[in-house]
């Protein structure tokens, strides 16, 4: 909590006290408009006698010249005993600032110094955020008698967003209605005003949105894993459950020295794959249950009010989402690419040596069979790269795999009713006296 109380005065701590000063300070002084702002003094040259200046104490009157305040306690009411010398220390208005951050701000309780049963000007500036955890408590309320009493609102009230439905302590399936931000109370008091600046947020609670219907359950779908083996002169055969979709060869693996004005390499073993691929059906997935639908269980709620996410300023909150779709069938994968080729080795630089051969070009990857209703297949890998002599070539990249055809979609889950009212924003009530809402 940040409270922050300033007055008016004190005045006249020491030194002399003259009518003038007395005019100045209690006639033509006016009252701060902003907590960080000051007072205005209005042009006042008329004469000023004691009669005016005698602490007034009448509960209806809505602007004392001096008023009755527990600072003020000294000054007489009536002229028989009244002196200059009792307005040491007096005060002229009374301020409390809010700012920064506060849950559930009780505004009676503040450090008003007994002054709210006291017809003195009082201000509280509401420049921060008041807000609250749960909907049955107020984010801001004012219980009690007060004359002379303003709420200076530039900042935000929020009243708590109702629960979801089917979220813990909410109504199921139906959400929880949204929270009052601002309550003011003020049984037999007089000239409560609540003053709500430009820009200022007083909000009710949204309604939490109702726990949305279940999904549909997704379409099947057709899988497919693949996998290649590969070795040098031959490849292994496929894993169990696993199919033999054919090979091919790819680069050299294994090579000889022939002998002729040096060594002229000669490979003798080329490398093996094997592609090999397992098939097989799937359900489609179950159809998302509402309970856990993004704000189907909990239909989002606006703290701002702007009616909560679900509701704005205390009316209906908006309604719960849809229940999560059912899931996609399991997507085939893409077939995988032809391995790289290797590099040759380069021949050696002797007399008049031979250049070596180009290496071959690696060979295209086998297209993947179209998955049914599957997510997109994976890229074959590269084709192999052909051995190198000297300035050889690099083997051509194998194709890209085909892709798998997507699995069809689970269709939605049906529209979640609208969620509860939110309560109203701001509720008064005031018996025997005025109660004043501007907004500016």
């Amino acid at each position: 909590m940040s409270i922050a109380t300033t007055k008016a005065g004190p005045y006249y701590a020491s030194g002399q006290i003259s009518f003038s000063s007395l005019r100045s300070n209690f006639r033509a002084q006016q009252r701060k408009t902003t907590s960080g702002g000051s007072e205005t003094f209005a042009t006042d040259n008329a004469s000023i006698s004691a009669s005016q200046l005698l602490r007034n104490t009448t509960t209806t009157n809505t602007s004392p010249t001096v008023p009755n305040a527990t600072e003020n306690s000294n000054i007489a009411s009536s002229q028989s005993n009244w002196k200059t010398s009792q307005f040491r220390n007096s005060v002229k208005f009374f301020y409390i600032t809010q700012s920064s951050t506060d849950t559930n701000l009780d505004m009676d309780d503040l450090a008003w110094n007994g002054n709210l049963n006291k017809n003195i000007n009082k201000f509280l500036f509401v420049t921060g955020t008041c807000g609250s955890s749960t909907v049955s408590s107020v984010a801001a309320s004012f219980n009690a008698t007060a004359y002379n009493l303003t709420f200076d609102i530039t900042g935000s009230i929020l009243g708590a967003g109702g629960r979801g439905g089917g979220t813990s302590g909410a109504p199921d399936p139906s959400g929880e209605a949204g929270g009052t931000a601002m309550s003011v109370s003020s049984s037999s008091g007089n000239n409560v005003v609540v003053l709500v600046r430009s820009g200022a947020r007083i909000y009710g609670g949204g309604g939490g949105g109702e726990r949305g219907a279940q999904g549909a359950d997704g379409s099947g779908g057709r899988c497919y894993n693949e996998t290649t083996t590969s070795g040098c002169g031959s490849a292994p055969g496929c894993p169990g459950g696993y199919s033999d979709r054919g090979t091919w060869g790819g680069g050299c693996c294994q090579s000889t020295c022939d002998w002729c004005w040096g060594c002229c390499e000669r490979c003798v073993r080329n490398t093996q794959y094997r592609r090999c691929v397992q098939e097989y059906n799937t359900s489609g997935g179950t159809g998302g249950a509402g309970s856990q639908g993004p704000a189907g269980p909990q239909g989002p709620v606006g703290r701002d009010g702007a009616a909560g996410q679900n509701g704005r300023d205390g009316q209906d909150g908006i309604n719960g989402k849809d229940g999560v779709n059912g899931q996609d069938g399991v997507d085939g994968e893409r077939g995988p690419e032809g391995p790289q080729g290797e590099t040759g080795p380069q021949g050696p630089q002797g007399p008049q040596g031979p250049q070596g051969r180009n290496g071959n070009d690696g060979k295209d990857g086998i297209p993947g069979v179209d998955g049914k209703n599957g997510v997109n297949g994976k890229d074959g890998p590269e084709g192999p790269q052909g051995p190198v002599g000297t300035g050889g070539e690099k083997g051509q990249k194998g194709s890209t795999g085909q892709d798998g055809r997507d699995g069809q979609r689970g269709a939605e889950g049906p529209q979640g009713p609208a969620g509860a009212q939110g309560t109203a924003g701001v509720t008064f009530s005031v018996s025997n006296g005025v109660l004043n809402i501007t907004t500016l």
